[in-house]
């Protein structure tokens, strides 16, 4: 591919009649002879300080952001930027060829985008999926490391699926995504927006920053769907100039709205009213807050033309979503519950409707990931006494903090409080130590790693623990 294809509209120089044999960004990854070397400023590390060994090692050119005195140097404002636009182009656009639905939000971004790809597949559409979990080409799982893949990997996907025969691609687009323009480059054809509660301020330093990091995916799309049951999904439909269409539960002047609202411990029934008149739903996963899943996943699925009541008579047979709200067979008279919640707000969720239909008591299990908004760790004990009737306080992904450190700062949460606990640092122990003082009736909330298979330790070291494994040995010792 010549330079000129890659840059063209993004950048000058001199050199555009090159040849182009690669592009990367990473110095961990070997370029190709005769590649493009994009200098990005990092964290802790400068792409910059690479950028003359790069062109020592065979590189065509380097971008970079300020005059390197190189002589096969490429200036531009803003080399993180300019990376995605040129990945989309190396990789022929594959973004233009597929009607692309973002999600963003705290909570919710998994339920949503794993219910828009099922109803779509349904629909003889075959579909994409880029997430938390996993990604998707149509049936085809692939392994991911982050919500929102890095430019190269996503553009990459993008062809794939396109090459695969996929129409659509639905997927999470995270806050730190945006923020560092992963998706630039992209136009959405409806995106979502399910909520903004407390979480990442590790990264984005305040709930503003956070709020506006998420608010870019709405400067890319053609249509918004929002949920104005909050102070920030109003400001956003306030703030927003796409077309936009809202929903809520609480909000009566919502253009979809759910009413008679009915809850059960295997999942939630409302009514489902917007300008076209109304219809019943049935969503077989528990909770208020799926109660809005659902309703902003219909909402969506109108706003891109297909029709709602369609949509809730095929959401009756939905399987449900790995590591949320899912139930792990004990073949006992206890229930265990595997579910993602690492914000005060989803454990507040997922235990609030996990009681509601209980009818022994609710336990929660938790921890706090290290190396991360340390400031949520007394919030989410004081949401986990308010809405439980035990708690055993635990670990989970403490990468290189002390996790016996991490659980004196949930401890402070607990000031005052008077639901009783047990604190057990190891997860394994922890999970062990549940099922065996297990009570009749008892629904054991396992908080925190939902569809994660692994624990992160000290300098990084991945090691594999998979919930469910756990839970099958502790009843293989009862």
């Amino acid at each position: 591919m010549k330079l000129y294809e890659l840059i063209d509209g993004i950048a000058q120089t001199s050199l555009a009649d090159t040849e182009i044999t690669d592009i990367s960004c990473d110095t961990r990854k070997e370029l190709k002879k005769g590649g493009l070397f994009v200098c990005i400023k990092g964290g802790s590390f400068d792409g910059h300080d690479y950028a003359a060994k790069a062109l020592e090692n065979g590189a065509a050119a380097v971008v970079v952001e300020r005059d390197m005195g190189l002589d096969r140097q490429i200036i531009v404002p803003d080399s993180r930027r300019f990376f995605p636009r040129a990945c989309a182009a190396w990789f022929s656009h594959p973004e233009r060829q597929l009607k692309l639905i973002g999600v963003t939000g705290t909570n919710g971004k998994t339920t949503s985008t794993t219910v828009i790809k099922y109803l779509l597949t349904k629909m003889g559409h075959k579909t994409g999926l880029i997430g938390t979990c996993c990604n998707e080409i149509g049936d085809e799982v692939l392994h991911t490391e982050r919500t929102t893949p890095e430019p190269y990997d996503l553009f990459e996907l993008f062809r794939n699926m396109v090459d695969k025969g996929c129409e659509y691609c639905v997927m999470e687009v995270s806050s730190q995504g945006l923020e560092q323009g992963r998706v630039d480059g992209c136009v959405f054809d409806t995106a979502v927006f399910t909520n903004l509660t407390q979480d990442h301020l590790d990264v984005h330093g305040s709930m503003e920053n956070y709020y506006q990091a998420k608010k870019i995916l709405f400067s890319l799309c053609k249509k918004a769907v929002i949920n104005i049951d909050t102070e920030y999904g109003k400001r956003y439909f306030s703030e927003i100039s796409c077309d936009k269409i809202s929903f809520g539960e609480k909000c009566e002047n919502a253009d979809f709205k759910a009413c008679d609202c009915e809850f059960s411990e295997r999942g939630v029934s409302y009514t489902c009213k917007s300008a076209k008149g109304s219809f019943d739903v049935y969503f077989p996963m528990p909770g208020d807050f799926n109660i809005s899943n659902s309703l902003g996943v219909i909402a969506a699925m109108e706003a891109m033309g297909f029709d709602g009541k369609k949509c809730a008579e095929l959401l009756k047979d939905f399987g449900g979503v790995r590591g949320r709200a899912e139930a792990v067979d004990t073949g006992r008279d206890f229930t265990v519950i595997c579910d993602y919640a690492h914000t005060p707000d989803a454990v507040e969720n997922i235990l609030t409707a996990i009681k509601s239909g209980a009818k022994g008591r609710v336990v929660a299990l938790f921890g706090c990931g290290g190396n991360r908004d340390a400031g949520k760790r007394p919030l989410m004990a004081k949401a986990a006494a308010a809405h439980s009737d035990f708690m055993v306080i635990t670990s989970d992904n403490p990468r290189n903090e002390d996790p016996d450190a991490i659980i004196e700062d949930i401890l402070k949460g607990l000031e005052g409080c008077d639901t009783p606990y047990i604190r057990i640092t190891d997860r394994r122990e922890a999970i062990h130590w549940a099922v065996k003082n297990a009570q009749k009736d008892d629904v054991i909330v396992l908080c925190g790693k939902g569809h994660e298979d692994y624990q992160i330790l000290a300098g990084g070291k991945k090691i594999h623990f998979d919930e469910r494994e756990v839970v099958k040995e502790a009843l293989a010792q009862l």
